[in-house]
């Protein structure tokens, strides 16, 4: 996949080097360069790009403010010479930050970050669209569709799907992926081995969900999404 991209940077040297770097890094499609975030404002609006490579410290509109107007969809990596501002950086959601001077290792590595970003972005939307997923079990790929799933028991290396149909399929991989790529709250880890499929649950016994005459523990470390999922469903 391409990545359409811009760089906001008030040194000319410095924006002329991330030019160069961006010429020569395949997936990556330039857009424009600006010397201000106040000049760039308009274009970024008004045509999106995916990435942003945005200088921290400029006059009248920092980054950091210039970040948190932006669109959503628009993902930033920031440019500074000062290592303190990173963390701030984050703050605002960043992907990554550059320090200067920077080096077209230092810039690919961060771009590759990028890349794997909008990539897992573009799996996960289209699963969300398509409602179902395929699995690995039993040497084959067996399709799943989301709104055949109860719950979800994690077994160290594997997981277990348990299907409304009665079916149980096994498969290689991580809870914390599955967590990762099911759409919350709807599917929502109630324990290190569990993570249930909210709507479909329709008894809570002192706190333990009971699905197809299975009680589900919750533990303390996720008692309180628990709660405030309960809280949002419940008329009192």
């Amino acid at each position: 996949m391409n990545i359409t991209c811009a760089i906001i940077d008030d040194e000319p040297l410095a924006a002329g080097l991330l030019e160069s770097y961006v010429e020569k890094t395949p997936y990556l499609e330039l857009k424009g360069t600006y010397n201000s975030a106040v000049t760039a404002m308009r274009d970024i609006r008004e045509n999106p790009v995916q990435l942003l490579f945005l200088d921290i410290q400029m006059p009248e509109l920092s980054g950091i403010e210039f970040a948190k107007i932006l669109p959503r969809e628009t993902k930033v990596i920031f440019i500074t010479a000062f290592s303190q501002y990173a963390i701030e950086g984050f703050r605002v959601n960043a992907l990554d930050y550059l320090l200067k001077p920077i080096s077209y290792q230092d810039f690919v590595k961060s771009t590759d970050k990028a890349l794997e970003w909008f990539s897992s972005q573009m799996r996960q939307d289209a699963f969300l669209r398509d409602r179902f997923l395929f699995v690995k079990s039993d040497y084959k790929l067996q399709r799943v569709n989301l709104d055949d799933i109860l719950y979800i028991e994690g077994l160290k290396d594997y997981v277990r799907f348990y299907l409304e149909s009665g079916e149980k399929l096994m498969s290689l991989m991580s809870m914390k992926r599955l967590e990762d790529f099911l759409p919350s709250p709807e599917f929502l880890r109630t324990h290190r081995s569990y993570i249930v499929h909210m709507p479909k649950v329709r008894t809570i016994d002192r706190l333990r969900i009971v699905l197809d005459n299975t009680y589900i523990p919750v533990s303390d470390n996720y008692k309180d999404d628990v709660m405030a999922y309960l809280e949002q469903h419940t008329l009192v």
